[in-house]
């Protein structure tokens, strides 16, 4: 087991509360950057930056906010046409992302999300944000991805255009404090495989809870949409295996995965929790930091460093044929 001090990964997980308040405060400042309502808009990006993209557009779409997709940065339609198109990008130097903005420079807006002032992006997209104090020395994301979900969110929270039942800010901040202190009870650190789930905005969440795992500690996960993990993905779950459901359970699931005898961690719902006292009951992005601090401790146990993961680097940049 590693015996080094404390990742910087844990570190940057830990500061979540304090990068979010200072998200939602500067939201005023960056409006020549996000999304205005009633356009039309495709939101980018590569990885985490992919699936943050596909939250927030559920949140701004289903919230009345405007018809809003997400793509992988090298899957994006080109012959489909929007006001806007938004990429997330930490480094600002991936490739797919570039070659995207430069492909539409002149055709469509294009806005960014970014941690690095110094990087191509600024220049590549017509407005940019720099959330430079939520950047990460760490190769997998963590706190840069959440805070730029929560900049989007508190724009639409602004707006008033956040679907029914999503917590104001301030609640999903306090959750977040509460996150980084709730135990991992034995059963789910000790867990072979995980099974993550969500509903609208919350399937992004699940999908980067189950990228976080294989990415720090070369966990076997899975991630679906809960209503469609019963039309095959159960058959995956069992003793020794939990199923993480972000947001409100489908009726029936619970039971379910019980008869299967997989253990269900339900931490957005009052239910059921991962410890025995019964706290339950966070914010979805919230519960996902709980899923991060998962990774970083199955990380450290597989005798694996959290803040060099294996394969991976901060950015893909991908080299370019020579004429």
């Amino acid at each position: 087991m590693i015996t080094h001090e404390t990742s910087r990964t844990s570190v940057e997980i830990a500061s979540q509360p304090e990068t979010w308040t200072r998200a939602a405060r500067s939201v005023a400042s960056f409006t020549a950057v996000l999304p205005r309502r009633g356009e039309r808009v495709a939101v980018i990006g590569c990885g985490t930056s992919w699936f943050m993209a596909h939250a927030y557009a559920q949140l701004r779409e289903s919230g009345g906010h405007g018809e809003t997709d997400a793509f992988a940065a090298s899957e994006f339609p080109a012959d489909r046409r929007y006001d806007r198109i938004l990429a997330i990008t930490r480094s600002g130097t991936t490739t797919e992302v570039l070659d995207l903005l430069a492909k539409v420079r002149g055709t469509v807006a294009t806005s960014a999300l970014t941690a690095d002032p110094s990087t191509p992006v600024m220049t590549a997209a017509d407005a940019v944000a720099v959330l430079d104090f939520a950047d990460e020395q760490s190769v997998v994301q963590t706190r840069f991805a959440t805070t730029a979900l929560v900049l989007l969110r508190a724009h639409l929270e602004a707006e008033q255009a956040l679907p029914a039942g999503v917590r104001p800010l301030a609640q999903a901040v306090e959750d977040a404090r509460r996150a980084l202190a709730l135990p991992l009870s034995p059963e789910v650190t000790g867990a072979e495989q995980f099974t993550f789930l969500g509903t609208g905005w919350t399937y992004g969440l699940a999908l980067e809870a189950g990228l976080k795992m294989r990415e720090a500690a070369g966990a076997w996960t899975e991630a679906y949409p809960a209503m469609e993990y019963r039309h095959g993905p159960i058959s995956i779950t069992g003793p020794g295996r939990v199923a993480w459901l972000f947001g409100p359970a489908p009726d029936g699931l619970a039971d379910d995965i019980a008869r299967v005898g997989g253990r269900l961690v339900s931490l957005s719902a009052d239910e059921t929790s991962l410890t025995a006292d019964g706290a339950g009951g966070l914010d979805p992005l919230a519960d996902l930091i709980v899923a991060q601090r998962l990774a970083v401790i199955l990380a450290e146990a597989r005798g694996y460093d959290p803040d060099r993961p294996r394969n991976l680097s901060r950015s893909v940049i991908l080299a370019t044929e020579s004429a």
